[in-house]
């Protein structure tokens, strides 16, 4: 019913720029905050950043300057956009978001399946 889809991962050069999407879609009564996620190649997944449904963002520290957080509350979508890439953002970055489906009387949360950013040259 409820899905976030993500898209915009590839290959790219150290230095370079990539912009992730992710869109929610299905029986949607509302969507509050949405996060993006990563999981580096045998480490723990960790926050990237988060948004609040009025816009309001929260970075990891050390990403903070280099990423930015957005969203489109109208198509109910999140972007990231990443610049001056470096090899150890390599990892899967995993979309999340608080939505409240048409038939449900609170908020559950979602996951997209990710997808696989790779900085290499």
């Amino acid at each position: 019913q409820v899905q976030l889809v993500e898209s915009g991962g590839g290959l790219v050069q150290p230095g370079g720029s990539l912009r992730l999407s992710c869109a929610a879609s299905g029986s949607i009564f509302s969507v509050y905050a949405m996060r993006w996620y990563r999981q580096p190649p045998g480490k723990q997944r960790e926050l990237v950043a988060a948004i609040h449904s009025g816009g309001s963002p929260v970075y990891k520290d050390s990403l903070k300057g280099r990423f930015t957080i957005s969203r489109d509350s109208a198509k109910n979508t999140v972007y990231l956009q990443m610049n001056s890439l470096k090899p150890e953002d390599t990892a899967v970055y995993f979309c999340n978001a608080n939505i409240r489906a048409l038939y449900s009387g609170r908020p559950d949360e979602f996951w997209g399946q990710g997808t696989q950013v790779t900085v290499s040259s």
